[in-house]
């Protein structure tokens, strides 16, 4: 039996690697060896075309297992603003228009609610984290889904410089700080993806044991 289990986290973001890194040493899980995809041959990824953080990110971990062989762990994740009619949800890294621009979303996100008083801008981080990991001998694989909120207003301005994403905005309850104004240890043991690593927790045990 090996000593880990390989499992490919189907992400390009080494803060995402790390920051489930950091998730499984603080549980004290052993046995589990995160790889990105950097580090497997590149294979087909399947567009993001779901409508719910759950149907992407099941699509993005069967994709990965089944090109891979190896367990994958994908996440889908946004930002639900009230105001907005809890948009831009499945579309925050695209909100606009361009993948993955950071400074535009969050610029977008800041004028759509220029003219919305601060007790209006209620908003949650919402991060939805799917394992799959391939069945044996014919056997079908093993898919779990977990999902992981975090409550907060969005800012009237950006703040800070850790983190990624829509975090220089938004303050989560009962903090006067940005979520990118937070250590990495405080992220983790309040945000969304934090709550649902560590939902997704025993089912990483049993893959690795």
């Amino acid at each position: 039996m090996p000593e880990s289990v390989r499992v490919l986290v189907a992400s390009r973001n080494a803060k995402k690697l790390r920051e489930l890194e950091r998730v499984l040493t603080g549980a004290g899980v052993t046995g589990v060896d995160l790889v990105g995809l950097d580090s497997v041959p590149e294979y087909p990824e399947a567009p993001e075309t779901g409508t719910t953080f759950e149907e992407n990110a099941l699509a993005k971990a069967r994709d990965g297992a089944r090109a891979t062989g190896l367990a994958c762990v994908a996440d889908d994740s946004g930002i639900e603003i009230d105001a907005l009619n809890s948009m831009p949800g499945v579309l925050s890294a695209r909100w606009s228009g361009t993948h993955g621009n950071d400074d535009a979303n969050t610029a977008l996100v800041l004028a759509q609610l220029r003219d919305v008083p601060d007790d209006r801008r209620g908003a949650g981080f919402v991060s939805v984290c799917a394992l799959v990991v391939p069945g044996v001998d014919g056997a079908d694989a093993t898919e779990t889904v977990v999902r992981g909120e975090w409550r907060g207003v969005v800012a009237r301005e950006p703040a800070g410089d850790g983190g990624f994403g829509y975090d220089p905005i938004f303050v989560p309850d009962g903090e006067t700080r940005s979520a990118a104004e937070l250590t990495p240890e405080e992220k983790d043991s309040q945000s969304h993806r934090g709550r649902a690593l560590e939902l997704l927790l025993p089912a990483l045990r049993a893959a690795a044991s």
